[in-house]
């Protein structure tokens, strides 16, 4: 099978702006908030967007192509969503629920989900979790009198910087950024707190404080360090989260031709997952085994099948690798430079 383009779903949610244009996004709304770059979620699918598929949905893709997706694995659910989120004013402060509650009350998985800031004004931040410990009631009294962010880590943030939220985790990207996010693959967040805005219809959005209070963690906590970076020949590469769900890895090339290959049972993640590749930064060329050439830019999302043929990626460019990589698995990884 060959790896193909993606075409994103744009959302445009009230808090974005217009940065994600910069990353090649197209959409009729005033605004884009965030682009579902890797989704076979229902609230908005990526499309195939070249090859003999262009055109389909990817979830229809493979449930056709089910090789493509795992070689030696079943799987129900497609695991991950991968999105560019722009922050232009600040989103809400919000918690997901793990899978456990999710399931239960939303016919929906939980979600987990790794931030990596793309872009950072000097002012930009995020909430993450509270200083110090609170009880529920003190939470509940704290959105009444309008004292929340009170309570919360706000958090600095700059270009470069990783941050993992556990589900359970209270949270919020503030205005001036531009994030990728890596998340199970849901749509199920609880808002708490939205700062008194009025949607397009007049009306104040939708506060979900009691189930919020079912899936917090009430205890302080604060951001875990950024992971470091290591290098191997050509490419730097860093870890950004390693979960059940997804496994991220940043790769950034070195050298102005330098090369990365893939399929084949070499390269990207295990040889029994696809992977998916999100270009933040430069420039460069997939050439396949067969010589069909697909150039990639800044903001391109490929995906690579489990089953793709034999290729390589050569440039000056920077990208976020995710796949689903199963270590229970006896294979072996392979990375051919």
């Amino acid at each position: 099978m060959k790896p193909f383009l993606l075409k994103p779903t744009c959302k445009n949610y009230l808090w974005g702006g217009q940065k994600l244009r910069n990353y090649g996004k197209i959409s009729d709304s005033d605004k884009i908030a965030e682009s579902w770059e890797l989704s076979c979620h229902p609230d908005g699918e990526s499309i195939i967007a070249s090859g003999r598929f262009k055109g389909m949905p990817l979830s229809q893709f493979l449930e056709q192509n089910p090789d493509s997706l795992y070689l030696h694995r079943q799987e129900e659910h497609f695991p991950v969503l991968v999105k560019f989120i722009d922050a232009c004013e600040n989103l809400s402060i919000q918690v997901h629920p793990d899978d456990d509650y999710a399931l239960f009350h939303e016919n929906d998985t939980g979600k987990s989900e790794v931030w990596y800031v793309v872009e950072a004004e000097p002012d930009a931040s995020i909430i993450y979790g509270f200083k110090e410990k609170i009880t529920p009631e003190q939470f509940r009294l704290a959105i009444e009198n309008d004292t929340l962010p009170q309570y919360v880590n706000i958090v600095p943030i700059k270009k470069g910087d990783v941050i993992f939220i556990p589900a359970g985790t209270l949270h919020s990207i503030n205005h001036g950024a531009v994030v990728v996010e890596i998340q199970q693959n849901s749509n199920t967040t609880y808002r708490v707190y939205d700062y008194h805005r009025i949607d397009r219809n007049g009306n104040f959005r939708t506060l979900h404080v009691e189930k919020a209070i079912d899936v917090l963690n009430f205890e302080p906590c604060k951001v875990p360090d950024t992971p470091q970076s290591n290098e191997i020949e050509e490419w730097c590469y860093t870890p950004l989260a390693s979960t059940p769900y997804f496994i991220a890895t940043l790769w950034k090339a070195k050298y102005k031709h330098s090369v990365f290959s893939f399929g084949g049972y070499q390269g990207f993640g295990d040889i029994d997952c696809f992977s998916h590749i999100l270009v933040i930064e430069g420039e460069g060329i997939v050439t396949l085994y067969d010589g069909e050439t697909i150039p990639l830019k800044k903001g391109d999302s490929f995906f690579i099948p489990a089953d793709s043929m034999l290729g390589e990626i050569t440039g000056k460019l920077t990208f976020i690798c995710t796949d689903n990589y199963n270590p229970d698995d006896e294979f072996e990884l392979d990375f051919d430079f």
